[in-house]
């Protein structure tokens, strides 16, 4: 319970009030969160993103260590957007109904941020290490936040290693993602009449030739073998969906341009360069130089902590889980890795749940995990050794 008697599951309901959909600028709930954990000794760092709408935020408590002690709860506080008309209640009412809560964001993820900022405040004083909470705005939209996060936070302000993201597993231990490479291809034609062909160059026939290249390469993506494709289940590769197409303005005129949108999943160990490398050499051998145009829309990055991380094998203890997960979707932990945390992520609800109306959460899983995060913070951060 926090000050003023608030519960857990009225800080939920808070939480899920606000619109904090990608779309618009989080500085509300980035403020609410702000009010809710500030107090003697806590340390609070907002991040701004280049336009200054959208807000990171950080906030650490205990000493201020830098031998990676402590530990790191993470999620983002945005969510996709919540318009579908087959939602039974209000997306931004909190409402429980057969043992499950229901609204946008309970599940992915507003159900750990609740529970995270609960035990950010509730953890008796005296803390040995450091518990530092770190939440990021447009996860949603290819952890942007993350990624500014990572590129502007100072050298010389260390973070505790280990960390957990709390975005839906099931609340099982999740050590690996793949990535998510986002490009365009822009096809460069010329524009002309279409009554005298040879005015023009049909950028969307130009796509006709693209298309079966890039097609080709997804195939080249997932006969590619990996040390770590076992873990990946159903789907033990990379992946490459072209997602959008378009192009042309009337249908008199021979269209000059066609852009096309593509999203590759990456196992770990893959880079995202060396991937955009090979998507323009396909593009250029089905196209020629010069008639067309790669522009990066965002990346993701794998994650693959080491299953013998410490905190891996604690949350594993924890849980009661043997062996390790991953999972194919992306978190904020693929840039947060390369701060040097090692990254896990564990969180209340499915996966299955998340980015659908009516988008629930079960009561039990967010009772259970107020548990575990209460018995993880007491080991790494009132009596533990680092």
């Amino acid at each position: 319970m926090l000050a003023g008697g608030v519960t857990r599951e009225e800080l939920l309901r808070r939480l899920v009030a606000f619109d904090s959909r990608s779309q618009v600028s989080n500085r509300g709930i980035a403020d609410f969160i702000c009010d809710c954990v500030d107090g003697p000794g806590v340390r609070i760092v907002r991040n701004e993103s280049p336009d200054g709408a959208k807000v990171n935020v950080v906030a650490a408590r205990g000493p201020a260590r830098d031998d990676g002690s402590g530990l790191v709860l993470s999620g983002h506080m945005d969510t996709v957007p919540f318009g579908e008309p087959e939602w039974a209640s209000d997306p931004l009412a909190l409402t429980c109904r057969d043992g499950r809560y229901l609204g946008r964001g309970v599940c992915d993820m507003k159900g750990f941020l609740a529970l995270a900022v609960e035990r950010f405040v509730a953890t008796p004083a005296g803390l040995e290490h450091p518990l530092v909470l770190l939440l990021t705005y447009d996860e949603e939209l290819g952890t942007l936040g993350a990624r500014r996060l990572v590129e502007t936070w100072p050298a010389g302000a260390p973070l505790p290693r280990a960390a957990l993201i709390g975005e839906p597993t099931s609340l099982e231990v999740v050590r690996m993602h793949k990535g998510h490479l986002k490009l365009r291809v822009v096809l460069l034609g010329r524009a002309g009449h279409s009554a005298y062909p040879g005015s023009g160059r049909n950028a969307i026939e130009m796509a006709g030739g693209v298309i079966p290249a890039l097609v080709g390469l997804g195939r080249e993506l997932e006969a590619e073998a990996s040390p770590e494709a076992a873990a990946f289940g159903e789907v033990p590769y990379a992946t490459l969906n072209l997602a959008t197409i378009s192009g042309g303005s009337a249908l008199n005129v021979i269209p000059g341009r066609c852009a096309l949108e593509l999203g590759i999943r990456l196992l770990p160990g893959m880079s995202g360069a060396g991937v955009t490398d090979r998507v323009r050499r396909a593009v250029e051998g089905a196209v020629g130089a010069g008639s067309y145009a790669l522009e990066p829309i965002s990346e993701s990055p794998p994650m693959a902590t080491p299953e013998t991380a410490p905190i891996h094998a604690a949350l594993c203890a924890l849980a009661g889980q043997s062996g390790s997960r991953a999972v194919s979707f992306t978190t904020d932990g693929g840039w947060l890795g390369t701060l040097g945390l090692d990254c896990v992520v564990l969180g209340p609800g499915s996966i299955q749940a998340a980015h659908k109306p009516n988008e629930w959460l079960p009561v039990a899983e967010f009772e259970r995990a107020a548990r575990l995060l209460e018995a993880l913070v007491r080991d790494w951060c009132l009596a533990r050794a680092g």
